[in-house]
């Protein structure tokens, strides 16, 4: 009786322990190949081709993705047993730009994945903190981690496309939504795949829906980098009329998000931020079901 006790009190307090570094990084790197593979996405890389991309493919995609495994287990490392401080910040930063060079290695140059390696790197040092279905402790965790100021970050961050983007138009772009707590994985990507999982849409359609539902509501500064307000406006509006029209799984549906993806298309603007908080939020989704 005792030792079955015991069982069940191990169990439960396994529970509530973060994972290990390795897993961390196992889930992230495989929500970056499931966000990848997504099909039909408006505009961005998936099995159909290589969207508004001239520059990257799936294949590279994958292979940006496989790549950043050793990046995520060092930042799930780095935090491990950890509170956010400045310190934690700027060797994050260092394990980040470390895996940049090595994205662009596996990519011969393509920028497949920066925007994810910052968004879903913080995200894997907030799981390295917390019990995995806790998703609103490892938002609020990384969040704290990515308002520490980076001191010795170099002086073309401050000029990269989503920081002028940022400044241009006002938005928060991928460094507020980090330092706001991931509100469009936390509040609109994973109440987004429940409601559509409760509805009994396939997995596919419910990150579909996921995705369509973060692209209603974000400022994304890829869009606005590519296609200006222009771009910002159609994809807005368009997965507005997706949802309105019944969502993805719905034919009218089905036909809105296909003219979504010709829209974009022809403005050549992706949706590359709503494609990371995709990611982001397949992240966090894969940790709660782990409980």
């Amino acid at each position: 009786m005792q030792t079955a006790l015991a069982s069940r009190e191990a169990t439960r307090f396994a529970h509530l322990q973060p994972i290990a570094p390795d897993a961390i990084a196992t889930r992230a790197v495989a929500a970056l190949i499931d966000e990848a593979c997504l099909t039909p996405k408006p505009a961005l890389v998936d099995r159909r081709g290589s969207g508004a991309h001239r520059d990257l493919s799936l294949d590279i995609m994958l292979r940006s993705a496989k790549a950043l495994h050793p990046t995520f287990v060092a930042i799930a490392r780095a935090s491990a047993d950890l509170e956010p401080s400045q310190t934690l910040r700027e060797q994050l930063a260092r394990i980040g730009r470390e895996g940049e060079i090595a994205m662009m290695r596996a990519t011969a140059g393509s920028n497949a994945h920066r925007g994810a390696i910052w968004i879903v790197g913080l995200l894997c040092a907030g799981a390295a903190m917390h019990a995995p279905d806790d998703s609103a402790a490892i938002c609020a965790s990384a969040a704290r981690i990515a308002r520490f100021k980076d001191r010795y970050a170099p002086a073309s961050a401050q000029t990269s496309h989503g920081a002028r983007v940022s400044a241009r138009y006002r938005v928060a772009g991928a460094r507020g939504e980090a330092c706001d707590g991931f509100p469009h994985a936390l509040e609109i990507g994973l109440p987004a795949l429940d409601a559509a999982r409760r509805r009994n849409l396939d997995e596919n359609d419910a990150r579909l829906e996921a995705l369509v539902a973060i692209m209603a509501s974000l400022d994304d500064t890829c869009l606005l980098h590519r296609g200006g307000m222009t771009a910002l406006r159609v994809a807005q509006h368009g997965a507005r009329r997706v949802l309105d029209a019944g969502g993805v799984a719905s034919a009218s549906g089905k036909t809105a998000l296909h003219e979504l993806d010709r829209e974009l298309l022809a403005l050549d603007a992706s949706p590359g931020g709503a494609a990371d908080l995709l990611a982001a939020t397949l992240f966090l989704d894969s940790l709660r079901r782990l409980h």
